[in-house]
């Protein structure tokens, strides 16, 4: 009994997670207000069109670090309980078109005391886990100090600046971009903005004449000059602080350049009386519908522009439909939940491979499978990606970070399928975990599918030189965390020293499992030798191609294959390496220990040269200097050498050495 229940239970677990995703895949339609076919409705920004409901998500990520406003303090005993939150659509929604309730909400993040201290911001803020959070109207007071601040700021380069100097920037280019989010709709002082348009187009006529009739000098009706030239203050206000562009041209067959932001719309219908697009209509109709809680009328207007669209645009409105879907499917986040559940579960299967084997085994499959559903997760995801943004899954720096976890589990994978002990399944789920946490906080930064330089648009090269190249990143990692499992474990378990059968599995060498293991098979760690050595000769490839692959783009390119550019250099630092550790195994000038400490070394060395030549601030490569990207990637470095150092350690002092030299591991049970 007991036993077909710990076969069960990792079928029980893949159950709840998949159920999860399932139910995450059922739409979910609007009760009342449609907020989110309002979030569906494309605009056009930074080159691209994309809903808008990636125009308040990207914005918040800036601003306040998370693409939710939570509308409640969660209390630290209610740990099940989920506060309400405010997405990105809704949020932006109320910026829009009700710009007074928006101002309430706790979005701006300041942190350094120096700063707060010089705003008198101490104990006005919301504080949350050792941040603070601020309102705008609790900004209101320092927002001409901050604006003057930030532009003497902006005036020292980004490498220099000091933490205080960073904060006031941030705080700066943050207020910058809500307020003009504020003024994309309509004016922030706008209440009836139907209203609004319907007096602005009866003023034009009579404000069109008593504006020649003053230009030449002639008398003119003061009233109608005055109401006209006021409604054109705010309009040019709006068209140059504006930030997406929201009206798409009447004419399906107009280009890109031909969309236009709210305020340059309605100034140009005042100078040259021109006839409103019918976007701005309907826009006008929501934001008065909206502001005054007439669910009905919003939704009539959004349906009657929707169809407007589907009849004009129906291409960009489906775009704006899809990476709607994609943006609240957050397929990499839900794989980096199920990855680190994973991990635990693999730790758990290698801790108790020699008290509970058989309890071991549920704990290894329950890991492996959902390793495969968070993978396949994680593949449903860079497909859509790659879908909406029609180019190959390597584009940027977010996505490498997504390409390299994607491959990286998919060599863990197999590892575990070949050697079933659990270490495939922790290094897959670890690296996994690690480089989706990374693509997170770069997505901090802002849109993450931005348009593409002109030298980089190419989805030739960047499906043949960037994939391949890539995936030598990716295998180079794999094999330095393997290593990093071989130090761990075979510092503080016997697990090293466990023999690894023909199938796979883990036994003493003593014949007392279900699936006999002998006594003359190999352990765990020369297992784990063979692993990074296949590995590294997969990386020395791939890494190779890659690069000169990258010489060929070069050529096409800039003229010339190779240049000493700073990633260049790295690319081949990387080759480099793997041909030493290559050689270095070939020569006997390096054994078990030798080999893994070396490929832990290559994790600085990929390290570097996927990030640290783009923080140079130098090269054609170069994506501008990231001082907190810099910090992780010092601290990353820091741990490396501090295992590599436990590596060297003398055997003596490993637990798995000693089992290897004489001693016992305790008797495995019968399965």
């Amino acid at each position: 009994m007991k036993t077909r229940l710990l076969k069960l239970i990792p079928w029980l677990l893949l159950a709840v997670f998949a159920l999860e995703i399932i139910a995450i895949l059922v739409p979910k339609p609007d009760k009342g207000l449609r907020v989110q076919d309002f979030g569906r409705l494309p605009v056009l920004l930074n080159g691209r069109v994309q809903p808008l409901d990636s125009v308040g998500r990207n914005a918040l990520l800036q601003i306040r670090g998370t693409a939710s406003v939570p509308l409640e303090e969660k209390k630290s005993y209610e740990f099940w309980k989920h506060p309400k939150k405010l997405k990105a659509t809704e949020w932006i929604m109320e910026v829009m078109m009700k710009p007074d309730l928006a101002d309430t909400r706790p979005i701006f993040l300041i942190h350094h005391p120096d700063l707060l201290n010089e705003l008198d911001l101490r104990g006005k803020g919301k504080e949350k886990s050792g941040l603070f959070y601020f309102t705008f109207n609790e900004l209101t007071n320092c927002i001409e100090k901050i604006e003057k601040e930030g532009q003497q700021v902006m005036t020292v380069d980004a490498q220099v600046r000091t933490a205080y100097q960073k904060q006031v920037a941030k705080v700066h280019n943050a207020l910058g971009l809500y307020r003009r989010l504020k003024n994309t709709l309509q004016h922030e002082t706008t209440h009836d903005f139907a209203k609004e348009f319907d007096e602005f187009k009866a003023s034009i006529p009579a404000g069109v004449v008593a504006a020649k009739a003053r230009e030449a000098k002639k008398p003119f009706d003061k009233a109608a000059f005055d109401r006209f030239v006021g409604w054109l203050g705010k309009y040019d206000f709006m068209a140059r602080f504006a930030y997406p562009l929201l009206v798409p041209p009447a004419q399906p067959q107009a280009g890109r350049d031909q969309w236009q932001n709210m305020g340059q719309v309605l100034f140009e219908m005042g100078i040259h009386s021109a006839e409103a697009p019918p976007a701005v209509g309907w826009f006008a109709q929501m934001a008065t519908a909206y502001r005054h809680d007439q669910p009905a009328a919003f939704n009539q207007a959004l349906d009657g522009y929707r169809q407007w669209l589907g009849t004009k645009m129906g291409k960009e409105l489906n775009k704006g439909r899809q990476e709607f879907f994609f943006n609240n499917l957050q397929a990499f986040l839900h794989a980096m939940i199920i990855y680190i559940c994973a991990f635990l579960l693999a730790v758990g299967a290698m801790l108790t491979m020699t008290l509970t084997p058989n309890g071991a085994e549920a704990m290894r499959r329950s890991s492996l499978y959902l390793i495969i559903l968070a993978w396949l997760v994680h593949t449903g995801g860079l497909i859509f990606r790659m879908w909406l943004e029609r180019r190959p899954p390597v584009t940027n720096l977010y996505s490498s970070a997504i390409f390299i976890g994607w491959m990286a589990v998919l060599l863990g994978i197999i590892l575990e399928r070949i050697y079933r002990v659990g270490i495939g399944a922790a290094v897959a789920s670890v690296v996994g975990f690690v480089t989706l946490v990374i693509a997170h906080n770069l997505a901090l930064g802002g849109d993450t599918m931005e348009m593409l330089r002109a030298v980089l648009d190419t989805n030739f090269w960047l499906a043949t030189h960037v994939v391949t190249v890539t995936l030598g990143y990716a295998a180079t990692f794999v094999a330095g965390f393997l290593g990093i499992v071989y130090v761990l474990v075979g510092l503080f378990t016997p697990l090293l020293a466990m023999k690894v059968g023909a199938g796979g599995q883990a036994g003493n060498g003593d014949g007392r499992r279900a699936v006999p293991v002998p006594a003359n098979a190999p352990d765990i760690g020369q297992a784990l030798a063979k692993m990074v050595y296949g590995i590294v000769c997969f990386a020395t490839l791939f890494s190779f191609v890659g690069t000169v692959l990258g010489g060929i783009w070069a050529d096409q390119s800039w003229g010339r294959f190779w240049g000493w550019d700073p990633k260049e250099n790295g690319a081949l630092i990387i080759v480099l390496w793997n041909a030493i550790i290559l050689h270095a195994r070939w020569g006997g000038l390096v054994r078990e220990r030798g080999l893994m400490n070396l490929a832990i070394f290559g994790n600085i060395v990929t390290a570097f040269s996927w990030f640290g030549v783009n923080m140079l601030g130098i090269g054609l490569h170069s994506y501008g200097f990231m001082d907190a990207a810099f910090k992780w990637l010092m601290i990353f470095d820091a741990s490396q050498i501090f295992l590599i150092a436990l590596g060297t350690l003398p055997p003596q002092y490993w637990r798995s050495f000693r089992v290897r030299a004489g001693a016992k591991l305790a008797p495995a049970p019968a399965s």
